[in-house]
């Protein structure tokens, strides 16, 4: 009796007076409250995304979730996460502070990856220019502050990455978009928007692109960055996608950089696990210290334990059998889910077939409202990611981007079925 009591106390139904008895507390309408103070107070938000990203939203149960930005857990190294964990729990990591840098174990396997690919004669980046970042994101903020700085232009591939236009709204750096197709940006388009506008840095996710899943001819890669140099400029290259490789490897541009003007990002994010933010920015030079120092005033270091875990998983004889099986995966999803919208829903244009990534970028009919779109798919247990949100600037028409890889294979002729159903309606 007197547990339950305690509890209707702590829930505030009841009020209990010693010595008199216990009584039930009259019930009081909330007063409504008021929060418009704060609009004069925080002033005009500085990203153009000031709520979530239609990515971030959580599905309902029974949705077929396609506006992911992740793979599913099932194609994720469960065993080898869950073991690295425990085996990282038990050393000295678990309790002491990492370097501000990051392991050096690990800072020494990031820039091995890019020695690997680095051509003959070339002086491919060493440990100590590796940087431990929590989550290729803040190494993000960190470069646009840190390099690029509030109120000057930073050229960016468009459509993009919409975590790099957030982040760049948020350091107050102007963008300047440059378009991009299936092939990656034209080497003179770059050119004339350096020349232009005076920037001394450039966005670009050369290998499988985030939403268009494009990579860069070689020849694009060397002539972009033959402008970079010219220019004296920096190739910010987001490499975001190394270990989602489908029908082409990734060949990163900083295993071609002598000189520092590439800075590299990479994260074990979609590969490892989300719950390993562990991610690297590879710097040279003056750049790489003040990368450096942003980060340790933003967040000091990355957890030693998920920094362990990390190398662990990277470093074991299963690593490579899990990436090739993870290809094979991905290459059965997208084409599953690409003959499903081809089939059910013809008007909608995939152009590009990824060689790599977690999407597919699809154009919709002229004329089509795609937030309205969104909804309707919505309302049919559908959820899809509109296409706007990846334009640094205006869209240059109605597009969405479909995830493959995080929804269950078998649902994806209903998603098509449901697609093409929402659109025959507008």
């Amino acid at each position: 009796m007197q547990k339950a009591i305690r509890q209707l106390e702590a829930l505030g139904l009841v009020e209990t007076r010693p010595g008199i008895g216990t009584f039930a507390r009259t019930a009081r309408q909330p007063r409504p409250a008021d929060y418009g103070w704060q609009a004069a107070a925080l002033g005009a938000p500085k990203a153009r995304l000031s709520a979530l990203s239609s990515t971030q939203r959580a599905p309902q149960p029974d949705a077929i979730a396609l506006h992911s930005g992740y793979p599913g857990r099932d194609l994720l190294p469960e065993r080898l996460v869950r073991a690295a964990l425990t085996r990282a729990s038990r050393t000295g990591d678990a309790l002491t502070r990492a370097p501000v840098a990051g392991l050096p174990e690990l800072r020494a396997w990031f820039a091995s990856r890019i020695a690997a690919g680095a051509p003959a004669g070339a002086t491919p980046p060493s440990a100590h220019d590796v940087l431990v970042i929590a989550g290729s994101q803040s190494g993000l903020s960190s470069i646009f502050r840190a390099v690029v700085g509030p109120g000057r232009p930073l050229l960016i591939e468009s459509p993009t990455y919409w975590g790099a236009v957030q982040a760049a709204d948020q350091a107050g750096v102007t963008l300047v978009p440059v378009p991009s197709g299936a092939h990656g940006p034209d080497p003179h388009d770059v050119e004339r928007a350096f020349a232009a506008t005076g920037a001394r840095a450039f966005y670009a996710q050369p290998t499988f692109a985030n939403p268009t899943g494009a990579q860069w001819p070689a020849v694009t890669g060397r002539a972009v960055l033959d402008v970079v140099r010219a220019h004296g400029a920096f190739l910010v290259e987001d490499d975001w996608a190394h270990d989602l490789a489908i029908d082409a490897d990734p060949r990163p541009l900083a295993a071609q950089d002598d000189d520092g003007h590439v800075i590299y990002l990479r994260s074990l994010t979609k590969s490892v696990s989300p719950a390993l933010r562990v991610a690297a920015v590879i710097a040279r030079g003056p750049a790489r210290e003040r990368i450096l120092a942003d980060r340790a005033a933003e967040s000091m270091y990355v957890s030693g334990v998920l920094q362990a875990a990390a190398l662990d998983v990277v470093t074991q004889p299963g690593w490579a059998t899990h990436l090739r099986g993870l290809r094979h995966q991905l290459r059965l999803r997208r084409d599953l889910l690409l003959g499903s919208v081809r089939e059910h829903a013809p008007d909608v244009h995939v152009a590009h077939v990824p060689a790599g990534g977690l999407n597919l970028w699809a154009r919709l009919p002229d004329g089509t409202d795609v937030d309205r779109l969104v909804r309707a798919c919505e309302s049919r247990h559908l959820l899809v990611a509109p296409g706007a949100e990846w334009f640094p600037a205006e869209p240059s028409g109605p597009y969405l981007r479909l995830n493959f890889a995080a929804e269950d294979p078998a649902r994806f002729a209903e998603a098509g079925e449901l697609l093409g159903d929402a659109l025959r309606t507008m």
